[in-house]
Order: C-alpha cells, then sequence, then structure tokens
C-alpha cells in the first residue's frame, strides 16, 4: 500500500484559490461618478469630481476579480453654489469627520449580454452598508468601458441631518450614476 505524504494531502484538501484579475487604471478625464437627487420635487443632478479605484477585473476570472473605489466627498457639486457649500457641513457628508466614501467588492456574478454586477459594502459617513451594483461592460483590448446605477437611500448612511432629515424636503432615493473609462495595466 502507498500512502501519500502529509503535504500533498494538504494540497489535495485546501480549496482552489483564484489567481488575481489584470488591473486597470481610470481614465479620470474620461470618466464619471455622478448623483441624482430630489429636493421639492425638483432633480438636482451632482458629481464627485475627484475619484479613484484599485481594480482588478476578467470577465473569464471573477473569482480572482475586485474593486475597491474611493470618493472624496468634499468634492461632490451640483453647479448651485448655495447648496455646494452645505454639502461638506455636518449636515450632509460631513467631510471633516468623514472625508471619503468608499465601494469593496469581491463578489462578481456574470448576468450575460455584458450585464455584471458587484455584491460589496458601501461606505458613507462611517456607515457601512451591503450593496448590490448593476453594470455593463464592454472591454475592447486593453480599453474597457462600465457604467452602473444604483439607488441608496440617504438615510441609510445619516446623509441629511437635522431639517434635512425628513424626505418631505430632500427625497430619500438618491440614484448614484457611474461611467468608467479604463486601460489595462502593463
Amino acid at each position: 500500500m502507498r500512502y501519500l505524504p502529509l503535504a500533498a494531502i494538504a494540497l489535495i484538501a485546501a480549496p482552489a484559490v483564484a489567481a488575481p484579475a489584470p488591473s486597470w487604471t481610470i481614465d479620470k478625464t474620461r470618466s464619471q461618478v455622478g448623483f441624482v437627487a430630489s429636493m421639492g420635487g425638483q432633480a438636482i443632478n451632482g458629481s464627485f469630481k475627484r475619484f479613484d479605484a484599485r481594480i482588478a477585473f476578467d470577465p473569464a476570472n471573477l473569482p480572482g476579480s475586485s474593486v475597491t473605489a474611493v470618493i472624496d466627498t468634499a468634492s461632490a457639486t451640483t453647479g448651485d453654489a448655495s447648496r455646494d457649500q452645505s454639502l461638506p457641513t455636518p449636515d450632509w457628508f460631513n467631510v471633516k469627520a468623514f472625508p471619503r466614501a468608499t465601494f469593496a467588492s469581491k463578489a462578481f456574478k456574470n448576468l450575460g449580454g455584458n450585464r455584471y454586477q458587484a455584491a460589496g459594502t458601501l461606505t458613507i459617513r462611517g456607515v457601512a452598508r451591503p450593496v448590490v451594483l448593476p453594470f455593463q461592460l464592454v472591454i475592447a483590448g486593453n480599453v474597457a468601458q462600465m457604467r452602473g446605477t444604483l439607488t441608496i437611500d440617504r438615510r441609510w448612511f445619516g446623509v441629511g441631518q437635522g431639517q434635512f432629515a425628513s424626505p418631505d424636503s430632500v427625497a430619500a432615493n438618491v440614484k448614484i450614476n457611474i461611467a468608467i473609462h479604463a486601460r489595462k495595466a502593463g
């Protein structure tokens, strides 16, 4: 009778670990993280001017894929001076205490037809919540274009305090629109 060495048994029993997916670098001049809120029934379109992400993604290697996005909350702008001055305050993003919002995911699902979803954690104002971000992705050679939309309830994260806490003046739901243009690193 032949016995396998203990090390060989350990390798056979060990779960397979996915190889890391290739890294992608965001072209920030062609990418955007925007939001649409509603105040008094009027749509408010805004965006974050500063953001970055560490992206490792391969449609053929979803278990080895990951993303960590970081958004500078002080860079929020709507084009209205009064509103833009209030966004960094404690009532809204409280940028002194919480200068960044993040989204992190290692769980991707192929929905077919260049459609995917990323299940991850969105953290705003120090509050982390699980979310699922559906997105479309087109990769042509070393260039990728991704578009995704996620609707969140701002109250989950404490965005809108004091007189703005109620959805009577500022709607609770906020749509986040993401458009990323990236190039494969290396």
